[in-house]
């Protein structure tokens, strides 16, 4: 029952529409609540390697202190943080994968004394001293949620790693039964393979197999060399326009500045040289693995449903400059130091 209380506070929260907060502010209202034992827990120097973990499969031994340990009103001001970044339809993404979690302990058949499962295993970890001159950073990770913030005084520099996954994509049966957390990335992701030419198709897809996960994974470095599939400046201008919508999709799980300031580097880079690509099947069927990735210059979109029979969706965007806060903000950091 406690688990089941909390995931219905996260939805009445999520759903109030409560203003964002300005940045620093909200990290420091957060940090700010936590006693002495859960800032230890919560609290991480800037520069240290922890900033560049990132696993979105469940853990037990994840660093940062989880929703199970926040009284409620260090959950509401977690969530004030957690709003200031990410736009109000990645919050609800967020909250129905959550949801997921006792499905999963059900599906699984696990003792409920098990806590594998855990819609409270979601965990907030800050990365050095949110304040107005500061470089700084947050995460936000569990079982399939992963996003990574790095910020530069007041201004968010830096979200990705952006994860986002669902287990099931579909839900078959129970009460939850139809239920699809990421039907957005998937429609559109076919959307654009459907509107493609005899002649783009030939181009866009790599393989008729679909890989068994995301490529990137959790890599570091995301870059996938020898990038493959058709390019924008290949497609027609209905291809194109699909391709942007994908791209849109993804890059609005941000709050709508941050969002607007990627896609201009995205631009920037040359939209021209940007690339789809598609392998697996290439119709929307249960039970049949398919896989996209969008590739640029500043960017990597990549979307895999094969995993438990293909259903099972992995979705991430990665900064191809920027991630993990990017090399220059880091070097700047210990220059300051």
């Amino acid at each position: 029952m406690k688990r089941l209380a909390l995931i219905s506070f996260l939805g009445l929260f999520f759903c109030s529409g409560i203003k964002s907060q300005e940045l620093v502010a909200a990290a420091n209202k957060f940090i700010g609540m936590l006693d002495a034992n859960q800032k230890v827990q919560a609290v991480y120097p800037f520069d240290v390697e922890e900033r560049y973990t990132f696993y979105f499969v469940p853990r037990d031994d994840r660093k940062g202190i989880s929703m199970n340990e926040l009284n409620a009103t260090q959950k509401k001001a977690a969530l004030d943080l957690i709003k200031t970044c990410l736009s109000e339809q990645s919050i609800q993404k967020v909250t129905q994968i959550m949801e997921l979690e006792p499905l999963l302990k059900a599906i699984e058949k696990r003792k409920e004394d098990d806590h594998y499962r855990d819609p409270g295993k979601y965990f907030l970890t800050v990365f050095g001293i949110p304040g107005d001159k500061n470089i700084w950073g947050w995460r936000l990770e569990g079982h399939h949620v992963s996003f990574h913030f790095s910020a530069s005084a007041k201004k968010l520099v830096a979200g990705t790693p952006g994860f986002l996954g669902s287990n099931p994509a579909i839900v078959l049966e129970g009460p939850q039964k139809g239920k699809q957390v990421l039907k957005d990335e998937t429609d559109m992701g076919f959307a654009l393979l459907n509107t493609l030419s005899k002649a783009s198709l030939q181009k866009a897809i790599i393989d008729t197999a679909a890989p068994k996960d995301v490529i990137s994974f959790n890599n570091r470095i995301a870059m996938i060399e020898h990038p493959s599939g058709i390019l924008y400046a290949e497609m027609t201008s209905v291809e194109q326009q699909k391709l942007l919508e994908l791209i849109n999709l993804y890059v609005h799980r941000y709050t709508k500045l941050f969002a607007d300031d990627m896609l201009k580097e995205i631009q920037k880079a040359g939209l021209d040289k940007l690339r789809f690509a598609w392998a697996g099947y290439t119709e929307p069927v249960l039970g049949k693995a398919c896989y996209y990735r969008i590739q640029g210059p500043t960017v990597l979109i990549e979307y895999d449903n094969s995993q438990n029979n293909a259903n099972h969706i992995h979705t991430v965007i990665r900064d191809l400059k920027h991630d993990f806060g990017g090399d220059a903000l880091l070097e700047h950091y210990k220059s300051a130091h």
